[in-house]
């Protein structure tokens, strides 16, 4: 358990990546920091399957004027995989974190899952977050529902957090769409386009449901920040200097 929030000491070189631990109530949350101590405060959280990792292609960039914390969120990587898994519990510890760190109101991108945790965070603590980028992330709204089936070998993820996860964006609570409207953070919804899995109508809706939500399309597919690099750090460097 924290006892407060901790300071940051500079453990590594400005351009390196460097990797920490924090304590949020029973779960310990591995994060990467990047950028210079006291530039405004940027959290990245990643999609269902990956962790902070996936983001370095874009970090470096992001961290020229922010400093960048990229999280494992539970169940992912080298965070804890308690075994009890939601989405809002998920929110929960990004908050937690928020106050572990020291860290008040952020600038908050997430992808996919993350996008709907960044959200969730964004409609029940509107003050914590700034500016809110959402890169192909569903509307919430129940869709057909298909059991996932297991990949073989050692996996980097807890399998239970799949399988519970996936229930929760199959059949969200409702609330999560009539809430989209108490977010107050300017709001930048990335759509991947006709390559996207993601339904992009539901992500232009979710821009609209969003109070002064704008919506930009990269079409690359899905995978936004890791098929178009440099397309996306532009869009969002331009949108957090807004």
């Amino acid at each position: 358990m924290n006892a407060g929030p901790p300071a940051e000491p500079p453990v590594c070189p400005p351009d390196r990546i460097d990797q920490r631990f924090v304590d949020v109530d029973e779960v310990r949350l591995a994060y990467r920091v990047l950028g210079p101590p006291g530039a405004p405060p940027l959290v990245l959280l990643h999609a269902l399957g990956e962790a902070a990792s996936d983001w370095d292609v874009v970090v470096p960039a992001l961290a020229r004027s922010r400093r960048v914390y990229a999280l494992d969120l539970r169940g992912h990587g080298r965070s804890d995989w308690p075994g009890d898994y939601s989405l809002e519990l998920m929110r929960g510890d990004v908050l937690r974190f928020l106050g572990a760190t020291g860290l008040g109101a952020v600038d908050l991108i997430g992808h996919s899952m993350g996008g709907i945790v960044a959200y969730l965070l964004a409609q029940h603590r509107p003050e914590r977050v700034r500016r809110l980028v959402l890169e192909d992330v569903p509307l919430p709204r129940p869709r057909e529902t298909v059991t996932p089936t297991r990949p073989d070998g050692v996996l980097t993820f807890d399998w239970e957090m799949v399988l519970s996860v996936r229930k929760q964006i199959d059949t969200p609570d409702p609330q999560w769409l009539d809430r989209l409207g108490r977010i107050t953070a300017d709001t930048l919804v990335l759509a991947g386009g006709p390559r996207s899995h993601v339904p992009q109508d539901g992500v232009a809706e979710l821009a609209r449901r969003i109070p002064g939500g704008r919506l930009v399309t990269i079409p690359v597919g899905h995978l936004i920040h890791d098929a178009a690099p440099e397309a996306f750090t532009e869009t969002v460097a331009k949108f957090l200097a807004s």
